[in-house]
């Protein structure tokens, strides 16, 4: 008989861990089991891509299944409202002949006038009604409730969209209020300056290195927004030799301009739900002859949406009240991507938002088919 009084001894000196290893070695099994169910049945949750360059090039954007069919039918879409044009009778009068002080609309008959100002209560106020631009009193003709005056600026910024921007919103889906407003006074993607976001230094570190909404919660620059969208900055990246010659903001882009650029492509990536090669081939991102079709839309965004916060938003800076403008410097709300597009490549799905509604397809006289 043996005596193993010694080995227990030992064991007890030297006490082992026998449970982590054993635990590491469990959960890589796992993964390998995982991972050879995978191989063998294929991916539990299937994706699609969709190709937006040359085969081979990893030009493509992948989704989950899961979230393409979800997309199909948002809420948001679910609670459009729409209606068709009401039949136009002979000799119905226009509401410019009837109401007083209808500055936009007037060329539009009674039946379809009331059938629009109702849909823009559902878009725009389904809680407050007409009460919310007209007042508790209903005084329609009265300018004193700031968000009629807001309205009427922003019927004209539709039509022009849908008439003078239709290559860029498709002009079978066009616009309305909806598309960006989506039952909500104030449209959830609009954005106001925030700069300096770093009140303790001057120059270059006062727009960056704090996580902002308009950086992408990154510490690219805040100020993007405001010198390419609310003015005409050049969007640009300085030259690819570390040591070229020029004037930085002048006859090449500075360091400044490059990291603004970034910091936009960033905003715009978040803003549709895409990555960068749904625009670019990462392969040559300065060539432009190897740029996707996206890359061209995208450049009419940026022109149309510098149209409309430089035409339209900003000037209303007068017409708001105190609690309608930014925090910092008391600016008027503005428009960028995501104030339409809100992470989805086309508003809502690419609804057809204008159709039935031809008052706000253009600033002539509608037409009923």
């Amino acid at each position: 008989m043996f005596n193993f009084k010694w080995y227990n001894k030992w064991v007890e000196d030297n006490p082992t861990n026998v449970f982590g290893p054993a635990i590491v070695i469990g959960v890589v099994g796992a993964g390998v089991f995982a991972a050879a169910l995978i191989v063998t049945w294929g991916n539990p949750i299937p994706t699609e891509t969709q190709q937006t360059g040359p085969r081979g090039t990893g030009m493509g954007v992948v989704e989950f299944v899961s979230d393409i069919e979800a997309g199909e039918a948002t809420p948001e879409m679910v609670a459009y409202f729409s209606e068709e044009p009401y039949e136009v009778f002979e000799d119905e009068p226009l509401a410019g002949d009837i109401y007083e002080n209808v500055q936009v609309l007037g060329n539009v008959p009674d039946g379809n006038f009331n059938r629009l100002m109702a849909a823009m209560t559902e878009w725009v106020s389904p809680e407050q009604g007409c009460a919310y631009c007209h007042g508790e009193e209903g005084n329609f003709a009265s300018d004193e409730y700031y968000p009629k005056v807001v309205a009427r600026r922003m019927i004209q910024m539709t039509q022009s969209i849908n008439e003078n921007w239709n290559i860029h919103v498709g002009e079978e889906v066009g616009v309305n209020c909806y598309t960006c407003h989506r039952g909500q006074n104030v449209p959830e993607g609009i954005w106001f300056d925030l700069t300096p976001i770093n009140e303790v230094v001057e120059g270059w570190a006062a727009v960056q290195n704090r996580a902002t909404s308009l950086s992408g919660s990154t510490s690219l620059p805040s100020d993007a927004l405001s010198v390419f969208l609310a003015d005409y900055g050049v969007i640009a990246v300085h030259d690819l030799e570390p040591r070229v010659s020029g004037t930085p903001g002048v006859e090449v882009a500075s360091i400044q301009d490059t990291e603004r650029t970034y910091s936009l492509m960033n905003y715009f990536s978040n803003s549709l739900g895409v990555n960068c090669t749904f625009c670019h081939n990462t392969n040559a991102f300065y060539d432009y002859d190897q740029v996707t079709p996206q890359h061209g839309t995208a450049q009419l965004g940026i022109a149309m949406v510098q149209e409309l916060n430089l035409d339209y938003l900003i000037p209303l800076a007068d017409v708001y009240p105190a609690e309608r403008l930014g925090p910092v410097h008391a600016d008027a709300p503005k428009a960028a991507c995501r104030t339409c597009h809100l992470g989805q490549q086309q508003p809502l799905g690419g609804m057809d938002m204008v159709s039935d509604w031809p008052e706000l397809a253009s600033s002539e006289a509608p037409v009923y088919e």
